[in-house]
């Protein structure tokens, strides 16, 4: 196996929206963005799959490693090696990734967030880094469109947050900002009990409302210029948020008890209408 195919074999492993809008990408772009959501993957997976923190960090700490190994041309893990000419090639930057794993790393350290600058700082690691990188992939001319990018994926990421309150708190995590729970008259307990109440409908909707904005600020701020470049983006803003008002319409207390999902073939048909939309 080749590392581009152990790539696209863990790519698709995931199952994840972001795929759809690749296969729109010409054949190196859609390489090395397979390439970069692969480490993306393997990265989290340290976090997800170790029971034992003593194992996570230590293979967190290997990543890092590798990361500087990749940057010296001497890769060992078979996704360093496909990142080996897109690093090149599209002049993505090391500590980009170094961010990156910093962000899964805070997963290892944390199960709470205080308040949203905290748990900004994490959204910034874990997604709207992926999303400049992304960026630098895809294209542009115009420097507004990483701020752009930025801000796309705290959108994504905090689309991701209100989806998964309930799966998170089965696991004790709680990735909403502890202040925010004790304005709302939220309790941790509440959450981990999976108790609706009409101040966590309330509070849930605070959050959608905050993601929604970012969706806003991030299309106000990409120029028509790049808009054709970055299509993927657009694309998967375009899913991403029809999730995010699908929570809303579900009612968003429902976060609870089950997750929200779009269906592969509306996916598709909200990609080629942004597609379509933007072109």
């Amino acid at each position: 196996m080749t590392p581009q195919q152990y790539c696209k074999e863990k790519t698709k492993q995931s199952g994840s929206s972001f795929t759809v809008s690749f296969i729109f990408l010409p054949k190196v772009k859609r390489e090395a963005m397979t390439a970069l959501y692969a480490f993306c993957r393997e990265v989290d997976d340290v976090v997800d799959e170790c029971t034992d923190y003593g194992v996570a960090q230590t293979k967190i700490d290997w990543w890092k490693s590798e990361i500087e190994r990749l940057y010296d041309e001497k890769p060992q893990h078979p996704v360093s090696f496909a990142l080996q000419p897109v690093v090149k090639e599209f002049n993505l930057a090391k500590e980009l990734f170094l961010e990156i794993i910093d962000g899964m790393e805070m997963d290892l350290k944390f199960n709470r967030y205080e308040d949203f600058k905290q748990l900004q700082l994490y959204c910034y690691r874990v997604a709207s880094v992926v999303g400049l990188l992304s960026a630098q992939i895809f294209g542009f001319k115009n420097r507004s469109t990483l701020k752009f990018a930025h801000d796309l994926g705290m959108a994504f990421q905090l689309t991701n947050i209100s989806r998964d309150v309930g799966e998170d708190a089965r696991m004790g995590r709680i990735y909403l900002p502890l202040d925010e729970l004790a304005k709302a008259k939220v309790t941790e307990e509440d959450i981990l009990a999976s108790k609706k109440t009409p101040e966590f409908k309330a509070l849930m909707e605070y959050q959608i409302e905050r993601a929604e904005s970012f969706y806003d600020k991030a299309l106000q701020q990409l120029p028509t210029e790049d808009s054709k470049q970055q299509m993927p983006g657009l694309m998967m803003a375009a899913i991403y948020r029809s999730l995010l008002r699908e929570i809303k319409v579900d009612g968003a207390d429902n976060v609870l008890s089950h997750k929200t999902s779009i269906p592969p073939l509306r996916k598709l048909l909200l990609a080629l209408r942004a597609y379509f939309k933007y072109a």
